[in-house]
């Protein structure tokens, strides 16, 4: 599990230096900067918890799974954003980005995005499991 964690925290590093760096593009930055914080490190492996889940989910259709998946990206991120802003440290405030987040720590137009990265890292954490013992 210790070896998941810091490979999920790896890969949600990446994905998130790649995504900020293409949305530097669009506030017309062509250095295609990308930016994260330390504190996301330990969020995004918590998505490591997605690979023991998967197990029970393996029978549900993959929308359900992917549902599933983005309400619980959705409760690490507003948990954990509210913990971090309690201690004035939290990375990320939507406010002022777009008219559909909740209370500045999640953006309800990354339903779709949540969706995709929770089956992207079922897909990922079990790579070399044999689909039998799922």
């Amino acid at each position: 599990m210790k070896n998941q964690f810091l490979f999920c925290g790896s890969v949600g590093w990446g994905l998130e230096i790649l995504w900020t760096g293409l949305h530097s593009l669009h506030d017309g930055e062509p250095t295609l900067s990308g930016t994260s914080s330390l504190w996301m490190f330990p969020i995004y492996g918590m998505a490591s918890l997605i690979g023991p889940v998967s197990h029970h989910l393996a029978r549900l259709p993959f929308f359900l799974r992917g549902t599933i998946y983005a309400a619980g990206i959705y409760l690490v991120e507003f948990t954990s954003g509210s913990l971090l802003r309690h201690f004035h440290a939290c990375p990320w405030d939507y406010s002022d980005r777009c008219h559909c987040h909740y209370k500045g720590l999640i953006r309800l137009d990354y339903a779709p995005l949540w969706f995709l990265i929770g089956l992207f890292y079922e897909k990922l954490l079990n790579f070399n499991v044999p689909k039998s013992s799922l």
